[in-house]
């Protein structure tokens, strides 16, 4: 490849890096924006049905061709698609309901601690006295913005609902990276994904129908709506995961990895302007406490190993 493809290539890979964490803060205020009119089950189940036939005339032909592999790493397989495209886009969907989509991204921004934290529990992943320390402030953070900054509010456990779904999201995502290093499954990422998203859309199936006919009664479809789908299907279902993975292959893991920062700053900007929410002071402390988290955990040393082939695209 000649110089100037070389740069071309690199300079690409920046700017999808840069359109990633707007895609993934998108997703979180147009959950917000939607939800008195669309269930999250709903919107979680319809979002992945539509990626699922965007997806399905590139990865169908890989899934025939490796469907031997896919088969004997099916038990693999279906973990991930639980944890990933069917727990944590629901929950954060859910958690929507009863919280802000500032604190959406701003707990969301957490994911790569929750990973450096889970692969130290349950790989035996080598940290540094620093990195163990960039976790503990920013797990600090976290608990600030879930408090809301409120001391009364944790020592009597008064938490929002939604907050704590996005805890119990950050958690299930920690869980999928893990399992994803551990159980690697050699397909190609677009193989992967198509099997990753239509496993998904089985595992919100019975909860989608459950909801439909015992709790929401399911929703109208208008042409206001159709837009919405469209994004949270393509943008930060698809392209996020192209786009990530690209940096990732063109840049490696590590400086991937600094472009997350950009997601609360987003959300901050998109939930201000589409839904008016302000800026609290628990926001600008806990935010902060996260950032130096997160710079000291994937910045010192060894940064926790954030997967290439699957992963941020799903959010």
């Amino acid at each position: 490849m000649s110089g100037n493809n070389t740069s071309r290539a690199i300079w690409l890979a920046y700017a999808g890096l840069v359109l990633t964490p707007l895609f993934w803060a998108g997703n979180a205020v147009l959950a917000r924006g939607v939800v008195d009119t669309v269930p999250p089950v709903s919107l979680s189940f319809w979002r992945w049905c539509l990626a699922l036939a965007i997806l399905l005339p590139f990865g169908l032909p890989g899934v025939r061709r490796q469907w031997s592999t896919i088969w004997r790493h099916k038990g693999s397989m279906l973990a991930l698609a639980a944890f990933s495209v069917g727990a944590f886009n629901t929950l954060l969907y859910l958690s929507a309901v009863t919280t802000t989509a500032l604190n959406i991204t701003l707990v969301n921004a957490t994911n790569p601690i929750m990973v450096a934290l889970l692969a130290l529990l349950i790989l035996g992943d080598r940290v540094r006295p620093l990195q163990v320390a960039g976790i503990g402030i920013a797990l600090v953070g976290m608990l600030i913005v879930v408090t809301r900054g409120s001391l009364q509010s944790l020592t009597a456990m008064a938490f929002q609902p939604g907050d704590l779904l996005m805890v119990v999201a950050v958690f299930s995502w920690g869980l999928f990276s893990v399992l994803l290093r551990r159980q690697a499954v050699p397909l190609a990422p677009v193989t992967f994904l198509t099997v990753q998203v239509a496993l998904g859309v089985l595992v919100i199936l019975p909860f989608y129908l459950i909801d439909l006919l015992f709790f929401s009664g399911g929703f109208e479809m208008t042409t206001n709506l159709v837009p919405a789908f469209l994004y949270v299907a393509i943008f930060p279902g698809i392209l996020a995961y192209a786009f990530w993975n690209n940096g990732v292959r063109q840049l490696g893991p590590p400086k991937a990895a600094v472009f997350m920062y950009l997601t609360p700053v987003y959300g901050a900007l998109l939930a201000g302007f589409f839904l008016g929410e302000r800026l609290s002071l628990f926001h600008l402390v806990g935010g902060v406490l996260i950032l130096v988290g997160l710079i000291m955990t994937t910045r010192s040393g060894r940064s926790p190993r954030i997967p290439a082939v699957a992963p941020q695209g799903y959010k």
